[in-house]
């Protein structure tokens, strides 16, 4: 199908914002719709099927309301990911960026969740926003005083590597394994806040195992890369769960840096508390994906991949 679309009245400094330097953000929309776009100033044509056709032209017209100002390439990414339809925004949260909301009908049903469910799981790959989103709604569990204080952890365990003895007190030791709770704080309220924060309280960083022998009551308590924990850290971390308290645990079961031999704490916990009321597990995948979209095809390439090693080998034909 081919759509035509005159932009009217014509503004030069809005077009040339639109395409991007070297039309490079119609070449992003191109390749992420699989469809074709033309133009000659004002006047647009967009070839390919219809459904693509028309999200392509109604994303162009958003972009000319914003193009005012040159457009980030991040913002064309983003905006391709966000699904249009009715409640994919149903819930905004009072944090630092206005325009933080759900982007998809999965992260639209996990802040549901998490505000109709005192436990809530987030399980999917990179780039879904399951901590980011996590971190935002307990961001707006303090601005509105449904919370006391926030706590942020993360088991200490190494991607793979041997970083080997870190130097310096205990916050220099544990920073690397919580810098990305740290950067979506920094963005979500502000670097004064977030130390504000931290000065009376009403924030905490650690890791897991700072955990047992707590009750966190009126806290809004985050696990991330929970698929990390062995099955008695998660059943440590659960039960630390007090009066008027909230608790988010995210991960990414494709990415365990356990030994093979040790089972994955969130793998268990999803399988024996499926079935318990009160706690709500959400399952993303890679349509969810809102980082650049070569993650969300990079996502796919390794889930295909271990399907087919997984796949059982074809039964020879026994000789006659």
């Amino acid at each position: 199908m081919i759509l035509r679309y005159t932009f009217s009245p014509p503004n030069n400094t809005r077009l040339d914002h639109l395409c991007g330097p070297m039309d490079s953000h119609l070449r992003t929309i191109e390749v992420a719709l699989q469809i074709s776009i033309a133009h000659r100033h004002e006047q647009f044509k967009i070839d390919g099927p219809k459904p693509k056709a028309q999200q392509a032209l109604e994303l162009l017209q958003a972009l000319y309301e914003q193009a005012a100002r040159p457009i980030r390439p991040d913002t064309v990414q983003l905006m391709l990911a966000t699904d249009t339809s009715e409640g994919a925004d149903s819930q905004s949260l009072q944090t630092r960026r206005a325009d933080l909301r759900a982007r998809t009908p999965n992260q639209a049903t996990y802040l549901e969740n998490i505000a109709q469910h005192d436990i809530t799981f987030g399980i999917g790959p990179a780039g879904t926003g399951k901590t980011y989103l996590a971190v935002a709604c307990a961001v707006d569990a303090l601005e509105r005083s449904a919370v006391q204080r926030i706590v942020l952890t993360r088991p200490a365990v190494e991607a793979g590597e041997r970083l080997g003895f870190l130097p310096g007190d205990l916050n220099q030791k544990i920073d690397p394994y919580l810098r990305p709770l740290y950067d979506a704080l920094y963005e979500l309220m502000g670097a004064e806040k977030v130390q504000k924060a931290f000065e009376r309280n009403a924030l905490e960083v650690a890791p897991l195992a700072f955990m047992r022998g707590r009750t966190l009551n009126n806290a809004f308590v985050i696990l991330d890369e929970a698929q990390n924990t062995t099955p008695e850290q998660m059943k440590m971390f659960l039960t630390r769960i007090g009066f008027g308290a909230k608790a988010v645990i995210t991960g990414d079961v494709s990415q365990i840096d356990l030994p093979k031999t040790q089972t994955s704490g969130l793998i268990d916990a999803e399988q024996v508390l499926r079935r318990t009321k009160g706690i709500a597990i959400c399952r993303f995948t890679s349509a969810d994906v809102v980082r650049h979209p070569l993650v969300a095809r990079i996502v796919d390439a390794y889930d295909t991949r271990g399907k087919s090693d997984t796949a059982p080998a074809p039964r020879k034909r026994a000789a006659p």
